[in-house]
């Protein structure tokens, strides 16, 4: 994490609307910085910059979210990724094995989900 606790979060997805709480919850307390991207192409720039977490929506432009994961490793291996996905977590586990995803998110994460990633994200760097 950068010195005084201001984490930059790359938001991947085409359905803005369903991330503004999770958004919320990442910069309420924090001075973070959120970056939205609606394209593949949008993303793969952001991420090429300094990103602490990458979270990316279950599917955009009809990528789904393990492709698009593989472009970001590819892209930025230091950034950690959070993915959508309504996916069993055994069934997530199993298709997400070997790229190293910090979290799975529910459809419409929240307050509460983007809590759970910053203490997570806290742990980890």
């Amino acid at each position: 994490m950068r010195e005084g606790n201001d984490e930059k979060f790359l938001i991947i997805t085409q359905h803005a609307g369903n991330f503004f709480k999770l958004a919320e919850g990442l910069s309420d307390k924090n001075a973070n910085e959120i970056i939205w991207a609606d394209s593949v192409t949008a993303a793969q720039a952001a991420a090429a910059g300094s990103i602490d977490l990458i979270i990316i929506d279950e599917k955009v432009e009809g990528q789904s979210c393990m492709d698009i994961a593989k472009d970001m490793i590819r892209v930025n291996a230091m950034a950690n990724l959070a993915l959508v996905s309504s996916l069993s977590p055994e069934e997530f586990h199993e298709a997400s094995e070997g790229l190293g995803i910090m979290a799975q998110l529910p459809l419409n994460p929240d307050e509460k989900n983007a809590e759970l990633l910053l203490n997570a994200l806290t742990a980890l760097l």
